[in-house]
């Protein structure tokens, strides 16, 4: 495996593109695991960073898994599941663009519309609206999941925790519009953050109220550390969840377009009634 010096990519999706195929194809086996970070940069010739971009793709693809102190493991399930960067990257072509997003911290959502700021930015990009909401769980009341697992109690150190983890992407999201509104090359444009209830047990994005991605986040036993003691949890992984892609599309009367239109009206119901801003 070695990079074409002629492939105009950056090198991180070249190598994101023949693990995948390596994947697909079953070179590498559903379960195995993939050669160590310093492996793979020695097999193509690149840095390490450049591994950990292109293990990045793959993972949000839901192509792999990784598993603290294990190592990274090809899924057991290898059909290709619904990516959800390519389509954030396409309504960022149209001249209105609305993401209204319920999870666990939005880190996800983060990774997936960074680039597309990054191309207004640079003026590849020109939308003329941008509108994204975020509904975030409420970090600052008890929660039944995620859990101790020694005792299934609430654990606030761990919210402290996840408090800081939402503040960073979420945060990192507003500024990131808001300073494309400031800066003049988007006309309006806004970033908000409401919180709502505890996490729940499903992620789901709306996009341009034409399409929705909903998945399950998995729950997970793993160590945190909490006050420089480790603790195990049950923790929601919103990493390996699967995304199932419904669109408006695929006709006014199917299943598909009512689903998009019940988990818009859903969205609006909760940011409008029961959410509030963040303190």
């Amino acid at each position: 495996m070695r990079l074409d010096p002629d492939d105009p990519r950056p090198p991180y999706l070249q190598v994101a593109t023949q693990l995948r195929a390596a994947i697909l194809t079953r070179k590498f086996a559903p379960g195995e695991k993939l050669p160590s970070g310093p492996e793979l940069a020695k097999t193509f010739g690149v840095a390490r960073q450049t591994i950990q971009q292109a293990i990045r793709e793959l993972r949000e693809e839901g192509l792999i898994v990784s598993r603290q102190g294990s190592g990274v493991f090809v899924r057991e399930k290898t059909a290709r599941p619904v990516g959800l960067r390519p389509h954030v990257e396409e309504a960022f072509k149209r001249s209105e663009v609305s993401i209204d997003f319920a999870g666990f911290s939005g880190e996800t959502l983060h990774g997936a519309v960074q680039e597309a700021l990054d191309s207004i930015r640079a003026g590849r990009l020109i939308p003329e609206r941008i509108s994204i909401r975020l509904l975030l769980p409420d970090t600052g009341r008890p929660w039944s999941l995620p859990c101790r697992v020694d005792n299934g109690q609430d654990e606030p150190l761990f919210r402290d925790r996840a408090e800081k983890i939402t503040a960073r992407h979420a945060q990192a999201i507003v500024e990131s519009v808001h300073e494309l509104r400031d800066l003049g090359l988007v006309a309006q444009a806004s970033a908000q953050v409401r919180i709502s209830g505890e996490p729940p047990r499903f992620k789901l994005y709306v996009i341009n109220k034409e399409e929705a991605f909903f998945g399950y986040y998995a729950v997970a036993e793993h160590v945190v550390a909490l006050g420089g003691v480790p603790v195990e949890m049950f923790d929601l992984m919103g990493k390996d969840t699967e995304l199932f892609h419904f669109a408006v599309s695929d006709g006014p009367d199917s299943t598909s377009a009512q689903f998009v239109q019940q988990s818009s009206a859903w969205f609006d119901a909760v940011w409008d009634n029961v959410a509030r801003e963040l303190p």
